[in-house]
């Protein structure tokens, strides 16, 4: 993997609270986790992401394709912005769109994904949240968990970088589970990154 400067600066992609986000930048600010919180992008005005990021002093946009007329506009200020915030690895919590063409190119094995299950399985377009929740219990799996991935140009696709299992307990509910299943997320996705940053995981090898 190319060098890496001492800390790193990471962009972050939300739609709604980015609960994952907030577990990495508290991370950062506790000083195991080499790197820093530069940009949040939210295609969500009123989101609690952005609401958060503004009160922790973290840089903000409000990025749609409503608001700027095309998907291919939104992806082209996308790449854009995250290059002019010098952003080194691009962290989606909570990202309810797929990311264009330019973006992806910009950011090729850069740019990070959680998914609250185990892929290869539970995932694909709709499989998001609650959904993914509901369809693990009525499969009758024993075993859910969270999936750390490399974002391609197809949804929950991309090379795998960690996994992490949740057991389904008896009498579990899509929201037993699911609250299970963030704490997961929100303590394997810091500690991933860590692995990236300090060069444990070469994202350029998967």
């Amino acid at each position: 993997m190319t060098p890496l400067p001492q800390r790193p600066r990471l962009g972050f992609l939300a739609s709604h609270n980015g609960t994952n986000m907030r577990a990495i930048v508290v991370a950062c600010r506790q000083g195991w986790l080499a790197a820093e919180p530069a940009l949040l992008i939210s295609n969500n005005r009123d989101c609690g992401a952005i609401n958060w990021a503004d009160l922790q002093g973290i840089a903000w946009q409000h990025m749609s394709a409503t608001k700027l007329g095309s998907d291919a506009a939104l992806d082209e200020a996308m790449a854009r912005e995250l290059k002019a915030a010098q952003v080194d690895f691009v962290v989606l919590a909570g990202y309810m769109r797929k990311l264009g063409p330019k973006a992806l190119a910009a950011y090729s094995k850069r740019i990070l994904n959680v998914h609250p299950a185990l892929l290869p399985h539970f995932g694909g377009q709709g499989m998001y949240g609650k959904h993914v929740h509901e369809a693990v219990l009525k499969s009758g799996d024993q075993i859910s968990g969270v999936t750390i991935h490399i974002v391609d140009g197809e949804y929950d696709h991309g090379p795998i970088v960690a996994q992490s299992e949740v057991p389904v307990e008896s009498g579990d509910t899509p929201d037993t589970l699911a609250a299970r299943v963030q704490a997961a997320e929100q303590e394997l996705y810091p500690r991933v990154l860590q692995s990236i940053v300090s060069g444990k995981i070469d994202l350029d090898k998967l």
